[in-house]
């Protein structure tokens, strides 16, 4: 697989390729499977009227499945290419607002690695370091940069107000993210790779001090959380630090509770 990567990469077809494998894989009875599954999964945080925010939005996967609950989205892509596609795909629809920038812990600007899978390009040159020494993205390469903008999850709550669900999907820039926050949301997930986890046990406890969080995780895409009830902060750094397999990769989910005032 990976000479293969390879060999579409030097063609210049990677992008082509993939583009056309998931125009097709859109009529596949999988596709809606998943559509289904998904849209199941995210149920259970997210119901009409509510305010969500995508970080990390690519090409829009996750939006449209929030959007299809009935939800308002605030969609956050810093890569000029996903942003276009995000603008066209999205482009008749006002209950989604495309901003192109990152999320951080302050405002300013930073460096994006664009790598030839837009699903991987990242702002943490530790955590492309690591995936590409475990083996888990060692075909591909992040030569390209990008100059983008930084903006926080609390400017974003004093502009749309607050999410009911924050899905965070940044490669390895999770715990820059969650600094930016300073008051608990309804709920949250963030990805979590095993070679890169002190970060992700680093926001755990960020978290943690925000309110009363309780956790659980999903691994891969299965959506289905993996544990029967949820967790503490402690119990959930024990599950991850001490996963069986190494090539484990998934997201963390958190959710506050909140005193009736």
């Amino acid at each position: 697989m990976d000479f293969f990567i390879r060999l579409l990469q030097r063609l210049k077809l990677y992008d082509t390729v993939k583009t056309v494998g998931a125009f097709f894989y859109r009529l596949t009875p999988h596709y809606e499977r998943e559509q289904k599954a998904m849209l199941s999964f995210y149920g259970q945080f997210i119901h009409p009227g509510d305010v969500c925010f995508d970080i990390g939005a690519n090409v829009g996967n996750r939006a449209e499945i929030f959007l299809k609950l009935g939800a308002r989205v605030i969609a956050l892509e810093p890569q000029s290419s996903c942003a276009e596609i995000l603008d066209k795909k999205f482009g008749g629809t006002d209950r989604i607002t495309v901003i192109r920038e990152a999320a951080g812990e302050s405002a300013g600007t930073a460096e994006l690695m664009v790598s030839e899978a837009t699903t991987i390009s990242s702002l943490s040159p530790e955590w492309i370091a690591r995936v590409r020494e475990s083996g888990r993205f060692s075909a591909y390469s992040w030569e390209k940069r990008e100059q983008v903008k930084m903006t926080t999850l609390d400017d974003l709550i004093s502009r749309y107000g607050e999410p009911v669900f924050c899905k965070i999907d940044v490669e390895g820039f999770e715990y820059q993210v969650i600094r930016g926050l300073s008051q608990p949301v309804g709920a949250l997930s963030f990805e979590f790779t095993p070679e890169y986890i002190e970060p992700v046990l680093n926001s755990i406890r960020y978290l943690s001090g925000l309110g009363e969080a309780q956790f659980n995780y999903s691994p891969g895409e299965t959506m289905q959380l993996a544990l029967a009830e949820w967790v503490t902060s402690d119990e959930i750094i024990h599950i991850l630090k001490t996963l069986p397999d190494a090539s484990i990769f998934g997201d963390v989910y958190v959710r506050f509770h909140k005193s009736e005032n």
